[in-house]
């Protein structure tokens, strides 16, 4: 097989100008990734994104954020102040060079200093320009802002993350950022197939609440059809072997006697059979019981509303949830899950960071990719693709740009400005 680093890239002809904060920076990650130019656009204080932790051996500095770091590998850096008059002129210049904008700005804000999709396209008709927003560019909402915290919240989601009988709470990370720049990266490659087959550009927007809207999967049709909201569930088991159990060392997830779903829930009782931990569970009266969960019964339980219904199943099911959890606490997870793979059951190790870093699996297929960061004297192992492609294969090009650092390689050698001019522009705080 060809080496990938001598193989072309998917999209190794096509620059992108990013602009974008927080809520698109993984999008310009993707498309660089894929092997566009992507030039990310700082202000000349560097990308507020710079100074959010944890840093690089705690030491607090612009150059050293590993949040910074995760998201922006493979661009190249330059600064600019868009918010001048002789910004904004070096913007246009730019223009032609590239096949995509990415923005994140409130909508009306590029319009407002003459650098939107309306004036852009004049200069360049064929330009893709997505604009990455809390609710889009259009509505009665268009306007709120909203970080990560507040589009969560208005998505849905949390409304579903948590404790049955405690307050909504917000999922790891920032959700809504990475939906929203997965969202803008799919229709960026759509517009460019369109510019392709049609030699025209558009204007794409995202909107990070329908872009987050779309995980609640089926708690909107849910309601459509039955009017009755999805709870929380959070780890509560109201089924045994449906839930997150306790092991040796950690935790295990089980999704045993849902139709469909892996082998059923005699296979895990002859599992403790075999192991001589199914106490109690052979009597007739256990067996009994698990020949009247149907499908609809399973989701009523773990999904439903009734209350009625769960105080009358729930604790029928409790003895059998306290002897398996005896079973699952004796192992690790480990063990659990490569026996419960050669039984069919679907039992999954809950993976924490070192987990995942040490994974034989995932080191054997070289998915966690080194980056050397010369200017600290040390290799950075980064998240590996989220794609394999033969024929273009997914890349980390280079590190993360530190500020500004390809000034002089875009301004002078790829614009034409001179030394002078570059200089007097830095001076007056434009780059």
């Amino acid at each position: 097989m060809s080496d990938p680093a001598d193989m072309p890239l998917a999209l190794d002809d096509i620059r992108v100008l990013d602009l974008a904060g927080e809520p698109g920076m993984y999008c310009g990650k993707l498309l660089a990734e894929l092997g566009a130019d992507v030039v990310k656009i700082e202000p000349p204080a560097g990308d507020p994104a710079r100074r959010i932790g944890p840093f690089f051996h705690d030491e607090v500095d612009p150059n050293k954020s590993l949040y910074f770091f995760g998201l922006n590998s493979s661009k190249r850096s330059i600064t600019l102040n868009i918010a001048t008059a002789d910004g904004q002129a070096l913007f246009r210049r730019l223009l032609p060079t590239a096949d995509v904008v990415v923005e994140t700005f409130a909508p009306g804000y590029l319009d407002s200093i003459g650098l939107g999709y309306d004036t852009l396209s004049q200069i360049k008709p064929d330009i893709i320009h997505c604009s990455i927003s809390s609710f889009g560019q259009w509505g009665p909402h268009s306007h709120y802002q909203a970080p990560d915290i507040v589009a969560t919240a208005m998505s849905g989601m949390m409304y579903l993350a948590g404790f049955p009988g405690e307050a909504p709470d917000r999922p790891y990370g920032n959700q809504t950022y990475y939906c929203a720049s997965i969202q803008a990266t799919t229709a960026i490659l759509m517009a460019l197939l369109h510019r392709d087959a049609a030699s025209e550009g558009q204007q794409v927007e995202v909107s990070m609440q329908e872009a987050l809207l779309l995980n609640q999967e089926t708690a909107v049709p849910y309601w459509d059809i039955r009017k009755d909201l999805r709870g929380r569930v959070g780890n509560e088991r109201r089924l045994p072997a449906i839930g997150v159990y306790e092991c040796q060392n950690g935790y295990v997830m089980l999704m045993v006697g849902v139709p469909g779903f892996g082998s059923p829930w005699p296979e895990l009782m002859r599992w403790m059979v075999d192991e001589g931990k199914a106490e109690d569970l052979l009597e007739e009266r256990w067996k009994n019981l698990f020949g009247q969960l149907d499908m609809r019964l399973i989701a009523e339980l773990y999904f439903g509303t009734d209350v009625e219904l769960v105080a009358t199943w729930v604790p029928r099911l409790s003895h059998i949830d306290e002897v398996l959890a005896r079973f699952i606490k004796s192992y690790t997870k480990e063990h659990l899950y490569e026996e419960g793979q050669r039984r069919g059951l679907l039992v999954a190790p809950v993976n924490t960071p070192q987990d995942l870093l040490e994974s034989p699996h995932l080191n054997y297929r070289r998915w966690f990719t080194p980056v050397e960061h010369p200017e600290l004297v040390t290799t950075i192992t980064y998240p590996g693709p989220p794609y394999r492609l033969r024929e273009t294969p997914w890349r980390i090009r280079r590190r993360p740009p530190r500020i500004g650092e390809h000034n002089q390689e875009v301004y002078c050698s790829e614009l034409g400005l001179s030394q002078e001019q570059l200089a007097t522009l830095t001076d007056a705080g434009t780059i």
